[in-house]
């Protein structure tokens, strides 16, 4: 699982971050509201671990904002407000469960993997709709793809590729994930064609901005980042 922490008390954070680190998770860290609004748009998690008393935006309202932007994501409270109150209004915020402080971490842990499982089991109403980087849109529901708010017109093979640089953005994915995952082929070494088709989307993606999305990795594939 790829997992984004926003939580400010470093003793707390590095504590859950060595623990689920140790379960081969990757976890990133936010110390703030703020830091972890940029990260939680526009970055692909698994799930997001919110603690509620943050710097500048309280996890209560940034999960209404990830909500808001719908990124439809898991994520999980972890704060020591522990009200009847204090657990209402984190799930009317958007948040899929709500842990109290203090905690077991086998019970975190353990709560974070139903999260996953029960996500990819894509029941309706849980489906990712939208998947954002920088200022690049992709629609899952419409099939539309838009950047600083133009809509990109892509043919259903370029679309099915945007979409996996999406879910796999800030990872390298090499030319024979692609036609596993993309062309749902073997990887053939004497043909160009995954080439030609990021070529095609870079023309459409990328051509025309300052800012490049889409990258070469040398010897090893591409990778879909924000510079």
């Amino acid at each position: 699982m790829k997992i984004l922490l926003v939580e400010d008390e470093p003793k707390v954070s590095s504590f859950i971050k060595k623990g689920l680190e140790s379960q081969a998770c990757q976890v990133d860290i936010a110390y703030d509201g703020l830091i972890g609004k940029k990260m939680a748009l526009g970055n692909y998690y698994d799930v997001i671990i919110l603690d509620v008393n943050l710097p500048h935006i309280n996890g209560f309202e940034l999960c209404r904002i990830i909500r808001r932007e719908r990124v439809n994501v898991p994520i999980l409270m972890l704060t020591a407000l522990g009200t009847l109150d204090d657990k209402l209004t984190g799930f009317d915020s958007g948040a899929y469960d709500y842990l109290v402080k203090p905690f077991e971490f086998r019970e975190l842990f353990a709560r974070l993997k139903a999260l996953h499982l029960n996500y990819n089991n894509k029941q309706p109403g849980h489906a990712v709709s939208l998947l954002r980087l920088a200022d690049l849109e992709l629609d899952l529901q419409e099939k539309v793809a838009r950047r600083a708010g133009k809509e990109i017109e892509l043919t259903a093979r370029e679309f099915a590729l945007l979409e996996y640089f999406m879910l796999n953005r800030g990872k390298v994915v090499s030319k024979t994930d692609i036609a596993e995952k993309v062309w749902e082929i073997d990887f053939d070494t004497g043909t160009n064609i995954i080439e030609v088709y990021v070529n095609y989307l870079r023309n459409k993606i990328d051509r025309g901005f300052a800012s490049k999305l889409i990258h070469t990795v040398v010897g090893m594939g591409y990778m879909l980042k924000e510079k």
